[in-house]
């Protein structure tokens, strides 16, 4: 822990405003340097692992631990029986340092990584502190997980198919030498939607792993959990993009490059 010099806590939502859950998680495993949360819907995580790679190219920080803490069964609606059952709450967490002082045998190196937005309200939650002063009639279902099911499908799946074939070029990678997409894990039929875009062809269970049937949808820390899974199998070189998308159409990612 005392080697670690920034901790960032990027999630859907953290448990309380402040002080950052990420300052507290600094001071429990004795680390130094700086901490704070962030949130960007279900991209919550890639978007932290940028913050932890532009602290490392800009030597604020050497090593830098994001976490993705997710308690999804908190915000939904129990009475939506369309989505209430549809999450599942995780942790998930990946370590990011200096390729020089890298000691670990299992790691990964980050070629490039990519963020978006475009706003949407297709999937939402308003709850705020605001919403104590607001007229009576506003809807409580609003404070919780809501969305538009088929609107987010017919969006998301060429939004984001485009988005990973882009980042791939700007990162100099043919589509040919992909050897894994590790997806955001809220709909199978939407990941095998943008797998096919992406590969050109159907992708195999292998190339485009699924992990919703034993831990739900559990927002940013899905795909971590995916790449954890279904990483082993990997050598050294081979390629893979790690990609989330979520809410206010958010989207990030990062090509990563097995190194050891």
């Amino acid at each position: 822990p005392e080697q670690v010099d920034a901790v960032i806590v990027a999630c859907t939502a953290v448990q309380n405003l402040y002080p950052a859950i990420a300052i507290e998680i600094q001071g429990a495993i004795g680390a130094k340097g700086f901490a704070f949360d962030m949130q960007a819907a279900c991209s919550s995580m890639l978007f932290g692992v940028q913050m932890a790679v532009d602290a490392i190219c800009n030597k604020s920080a050497n090593c830098v631990l994001v976490i993705s803490p997710e308690i999804c069964t908190a915000r939904v609606c129990y009475q939506d029986r369309e989505t209430h059952f549809l999450f599942g709450d995780a942790a998930a967490a990946l370590l990011i340092e200096k390729k020089e002082s890298c000691r670990s045998q299992h790691a990964f190196e980050i070629l490039g990584t990519k963020l978006h937005t475009q706003f949407s309200d297709t999937v939402h939650n308003h709850f705020g502190f605001l919403n104590q002063a607001a007229p009576g009639n506003y809807k409580s279902v609003d404070r919780l997980f809501a969305q538009d099911g088929k609107k987010l499908f017919k969006d998301i799946v060429p939004l984001a198919s485009g988005y990973i074939r882009e980042h791939l070029d700007h990162a100099g990678v043919a589509v040919s030498d992909l050897k894994r997409l590790w997806l955001h894990q809220a709909n199978s039929r939407i990941n095998q939607l943008i797998s096919k875009r992406v590969f050109g062809r159907e992708a195999t269970p292998g190339e485009s792993p699924l992990i919703m049937d034993e831990f739900a949808n559990t927002s940013s820390a899905g795909a971590v959990i995916a790449f954890h899974e279904h990483n082993d199998d990997l050598v050294k070189g081979d390629i893979g993009v790690l990609c989330a998308f979520g809410a206010g159409y958010s989207i990030g990612s990062a090509v990563l490059r097995k190194y050891t």
